[in-house]
């Protein structure tokens, strides 16, 4: 049988070959499984395209892409998914805090229920403080806002059964989060333990601002935000009727009865926040209709290397420019 294993890489230029010689060494010894990985440069700040390319050159098996600019991880991950060809797939980060060891406790899962998709759950969380917090809080979010199994934790390290991968390549919208495209496609899922690495180099690319706009993209995958503004109009139509024949009632009591101003500026403001807020999100998917229409590119490609001609799906939905010098 065989794996694909494909690495979103940003600005891992002192981790991505290590990566790839572990993923080798450990499917060396593997009686009857094949291995070939798809490494997708995210448009790194450093030499990362550099080192895929000396990856590719020693390993035939091995993929390089080249994103035009920087599409953010779930973007390089679907690019992957249009260069693999194995019977599996597994995604797994560039930055060694999981080891190419663990992919056959995924693997093993996999084979023995009769799941489509396993994910590495972390028994401890190698992230900082605030990142953590982030997870959880976002992590319980999405439990309740979005249609997936609530007794999977979902992570970055997973394998997936072709099959799986092959429908996810046929989403078309303009904001991809892998992990909902998975909930999407399947109920199932099941996770397995897996030790959670310090990082070897450097810091997590992730700011506070990229993990908000991947948390937002959720609203893609669900009509919750909408149904919420809907019952939040109710909920202050009611009350503001309720309160209207209150004061209507206290004033044929109290012709006396003097109305506050603060009070009445207190509810303006917070009716037209409300207001605002349901705007907002009216407009959120207003926005993602238009990208959707316009067919916003998920990823567009600039190089790729030990790609053929007409391999499936390389040259599907892409603006891929071949260079013939480092095309085998």
């Amino acid at each position: 049988m065989k794996l694909s294993v494909v690495v979103p890489c940003y600005n891992s230029e002192h981790t991505i070959e290590k990566l790839v010689d572990l993923c080798m060494e450990e499917f060396d010894h593997k009686n009857g499984w094949e291995l070939e990985m798809v490494l997708v440069n995210d448009f790194s700040r450093d030499d990362t395209f550099g080192a895929i390319t000396r990856a590719c050159r020693k390993y035939p098996n091995v993929r390089g892409i080249n994103l035009a600019k920087n599409f953010g991880q779930h973007g390089a991950l679907m690019c992957g998914f249009h260069y693999v060809t194995g019977d599996y797939v597994c995604g797994i980060d560039d930055d060694l805090q999981n080891h190419p060891v663990q992919i056959h406790q995924l693997l093993d899962k996999l084979m023995e229920g009769d799941y489509d998709v396993v994910f590495g759950k972390y028994k401890k969380r190698n992230f900082s403080r605030f990142k953590n917090l982030t997870g959880k809080v976002s992590q319980w979010l999405l439990f309740h806002l979005v249609d997936r199994p609530k007794d999977v934790e979902m992570s970055a390290f997973w394998v997936a059964k072709r099959y799986v991968i092959e429908e996810m390549k046929n989403y078309r919208g303009t904001d991809a989060f892998v992990q909902l495209l998975f909930a999407r496609t399947t109920r199932r899922m099941a996770d397995v333990e897996v030790d959670h690495y310090a990082r070897e180099v450097g810091r997590s690319n992730y700011t506070f601002r990229k993990g908000l706009k991947l948390f937002m993209t959720f609203m893609s995958f669900t009509v919750i935000p909408l149904q919420i503004a809907t019952w939040l109009g109710v909920l202050f139509s009611v009350t503001g009727f309720v309160g209207a024949l209150v004061i209507l009632i206290q004033k044929l009591m109290n012709w006396d009865l003097q109305i506050g101003w603060p009070s009445l500026m207190v509810v303006i403001l917070l009716i037209g926040g409300i207001m605002l807020l349901i705007l907002g999100i009216l407009g959120n998917y207003i926005g993602k209709l238009v990208m959707t229409q316009n067919r916003t590119p998920l990823y567009v490609v600039r190089d790729t290397l030990n790609v053929q001609h007409g391999a499936e799906g390389a040259e599907a939905e892409t603006a891929e420019e071949q260079a013939p010098e480092e095309n085998a």
